[in-house]
C-alpha cells in the first residue's frame, strides 16, 4: 500500500495495522464542463475521489453504493461502479460488474478504452454507451436505475444501458418548463432527419428523379449547377469530406488560430470554390444545413455517427434513386431505435 504513496500504522503486539489514505496529489480544481456547457457550472476532473464527491454531495442516501476495482496489467486504473441499490436492477449491476472484471489490458488511461471493452457491438457506428462529464445528468440517470461508471485519470462518466433517444436529451429538458424542453428536442430530431437525409435528398432529386422537383425549382438548380464539370453525388462527397477534414483541423489547431481557420475555410474557401466552377452554390447551401443540423446533437459520438452515415446513403441515393434513400434510412433508423444496448 505505501507504493501508493498512503501511509501504514503497524503497532507491536497486534497482527492488524492501520491502512490510511494520507495521498496528496495535484489536481485540477472542479471547473465547468468543456463539452456541455449548460445549467450548473460543476464538471468532472481527472481525480476518482473528487468525482465520488460530486455524487456523493446530490446523493446523500445509504443507497447510493460505490463499488472499485482495478483494471489493467500495468496501470492497475481505479475504476468505481455507481448505482443506488434500490432503483437500480441487480442484474444490471451484476452484468456491468462481470464485463468490467474481464477486461484484461496492459494500460487503462481513460473511460474511453472501458468503454470499447464493455459495449455490445464494435461495429454498430452508434455509441452504445453515453459519456457525459456532469455530476447532474449522472445523478439523474442513477435515480432513473442507470449504472455509472468513473475511472481514475477521465473526466467522463459512462452511463449504462443507453437508448439513442437519450443523446438527444439534455439536462435543461428537465428544468425547462414541459413545452419549453418538448419543443427543444422536437427541433433536435428535425435536426437529425435534416443531418442525415438532406444531402442524399438532393442528390436523388438531381440525379434520378428531377421530375419531382418544381419546374421553378428545377431550372434554378440546373442554373446554379451549370459548368460544373462533376456529377452531383461526387460534388457532396468531395464537400462533405472536405468539411469533415476542416473541422478536425480547427480541433486540433490551438484556439488561438482554430477559430480564424474555420472562418477561413467557411468563408473564403466555400466562395472560391463555387466562383471556380467546382461545386453549386446550392450544394454548398445544403452540405451546409446538415453540417449545421449535426451540430444540434448534444453529444459528440451520437453527431459523429450521424457524419459517417451520410456518405453510405449519398452513394445509395445516386444508384437508386428516392428509393435508396428510403432503404438506406429505414436500416439506420431501425438499428438505431429499436437495439437495445447492454441489457
Amino acid at each position: 500500500m505505501t507504493f501508493y504513496l498512503n501511509t501504514i500504522i503497524l503497532i507491536d503486539g497486534i497482527d492488524a495495522g492501520l491502512h490510511i489514505g494520507t495521498r496528496k496529489m495535484k489536481e485540477r480544481s472542479v471547473d465547468e464542463p468543456r463539452t456541455e456547457l449548460v445549467v450548473p457550472r460543476e464538471g468532472f476532473i481527472e481525480q476518482l475521489g473528487t468525482n465520488i464527491g460530486l455524487l456523493r454531495y446530490r446523493l446523500p442516501t445509504s443507497d447510493f453504493v460505490i463499488k472499485t476495482m482495478k483494471i489493467g496489467k500495468f496501470t492497475k486504473t481505479k475504476v468505481a461502479v455507481c448505482y443506488i441499490k434500490s432503483v437500480a436492477e441487480p442484474e444490471l449491476v451484476k452484468e456491468v460488474e462481470n464485463r468490467l472484471s474481464k477486461i484484461e489490458f496492459d494500460s487503462v488511461l481513460d473511460s474511453g478504452i472501458i468503454e470499447q471493452f464493455i459495449e455490445d457491438n464494435p461495429y454498430s457506428p452508434f455509441p452504445q454507451i453515453q459519456p457525459t462529464e456532469r455530476p447532474d445528468r449522472v445523478v439523474g440517470n442513477l435515480i432513473e436505475g442507470r449504472v455509472a461508471i468513473l475511472t481514475q485519470g477521465s473526466p467522463f462518466a459512462l452511463l449504462v444501458p443507453v437508448a439513442f433517444n437519450q443523446f438527444y436529451h439534455t439536462t435543461e429538458d428537465y428544468t425547462n418548463r414541459f413545452l419549453m424542453g418538448n419543443f427543444i428536442r422536437i427541433i433536435r430530431i428535425i435536426a437529425l432527419v435534416f443531418s442525415l437525409i438532406f444531402p442524399s435528398l438532393y442528390v436523388s432529386f438531381i440525379a434520378c428523379n428531377p421530375e419531382l422537383l418544381p419546374t421553378e425549382f428545377a431550372v434554378a438548380v440546373s442554373g446554379g449547377r451549370a459548368g460544373v464539370p462533376f456529377p452531383a453525388v461526387i460534388e457532396d462527397l468531395v464537400i462533405e469530406v472536405a468539411m469533415v477534414i476542416l473541422r478536425e483541423a480547427t480541433v486540433r489547431l490551438p484556439q488561438q488560430v482554430g477559430g480564424a481557420l474555420s472562418i477561413v475555410g467557411v468563408l473564403i474557401i466555400g466562395q472560391a470554390t463555387v466562383q471556380a466552377g467546382f461545386a453549386s452554390p446550392v450544394t454548398v447551401v445544403v452540405i451546409a444545413i446538415a453540417t449545421i443540423g449535426s451540430f444540434a446533437t448534444p453529444v459528440y459520438t451520437a453527431a459523429f455517427a450521424l457524419r459517417m452515415l451520410r456518405f453510405p446513403i449519398l452513394i445509395l441515393s445516386d444508384i437508386y434513386g428516392l428509393y435508396g434513400v428510403v432503404i438506406g434510412s429505414i436500416i439506420i433508423f431501425n438499428h438505431m431505435f429499436y437495439e437495445n444496448f447492454f441489457w
